[in-house]
């Protein structure tokens, strides 16, 4: 077999991979590719996503995933059952563990839970809320997702403790995006 050929196949191989591991095998469209929420833990780890603390501009000190991106909660979220799927998700990724999540610096272990979605994955919980991270954040630091109203429900960064983060008087409203119909049906902005 020629070297071409070979990369060829590796590289289909790969590609089928990613497919099927974005698939979840559920038609929700709650599974998520994001590096920052999906875990793969490692040999003897007790899970790969840890939630720590750090600051975000105008909020002070916030809740953020492994990779430094603020974590949200969802108001329309029955207790720790999450009510994000499909387009939802698709702009507000659960955060995913394949195990039991640490608690990074300024987090509490105590508070730290998962709860099972629709597809059978784990989504990590703090405070009993389900954990969102959003797409608009794309570098730690950012909460650009606070205070949005988008899919139903008021979108919040979580404080140490587990309350809603409140913005300092300098935050503009408009930097929150604004949901674009009743029925979800966008990414709310």
């Amino acid at each position: 077999m020629s070297s071409s050929r070979i990369v060829t196949a590796a590289l289909s191989l790969a590609a089928l991979a990613l497919i099927a591991a974005g698939c979840g095998g559920s038609s929700s469209g709650s599974s998520s590719s994001s590096a920052s929420t999906v875990a793969s833990a490692g040999e003897g780890s007790v899970g790969a996503i840890a939630i720590s603390a750090a600051e975000a501009p105008e909020l002070g000190t916030v809740l953020v995933d492994s990779e430094g991106l603020t974590v949200y909660s969802f108001a329309r979220d029955n207790g720790t059952t999450s009510s994000c799927y499909g387009a939802c998700a698709a702009a507000w990724p659960p955060v995913i563990a394949a195990g039991k999540p640490a608690a990074g610096e300024g987090a509490m272990s105590s508070e730290l839970g998962t709860t099972r979605r629709k597809d059978g994955t784990l989504q990590i919980t703090y405070a009993g809320h389900p954990l969102y991270t959003f797409v608009e954040d794309r570098h730690p630091g950012e909460a650009n997702g606070n205070g949005s109203t988008a899919f139903g429900g008021e979108w919040n960064a979580l404080e140490e403790g587990g309350a809603p983060a409140v913005a300092s008087a300098g935050e503009s409203e408009s930097s929150a995006p604004a949901e674009s119909s009743e029925s979800g049906g966008g990414y709310g902005y």
